[in-house]
């Protein structure tokens, strides 16, 4: 099963997410088909309050055309 969900990078207590097309039984972090963006929750300007993320909706949207499921956290992320 293909899933969209978000591979975790950066350095201690400072992570830095991509947003990654995998298959369900790779690990977090491990093979991916396609990156599709990232998530940056530490990098926002002071007076705002709206989390960095960036991602191609229409690549996404293609693969949830084919079948990929997303994850929860990147599902309440997108919306």
């Amino acid at each position: 099963m293909v899933k969209i969900r978000l591979s975790r990078k950066g350095i201690k207590k400072k992570p830095f997410y991509q947003i990654i097309v995998t298959d369900s039984r790779n690990s977090r972090d491990g093979r991916f088909i396609e990156k599709l963006g990232y998530f940056d929750p530490f990098n926002f300007k002071k007076n705002e309050k709206k989390k960095n993320i960036k991602f191609n909706k229409d690549r996404i949207n293609f693969w949830i055309s084919k079948g990929a499921i997303l994850s929860k956290r990147l599902c309440s992320l997108i919306k």
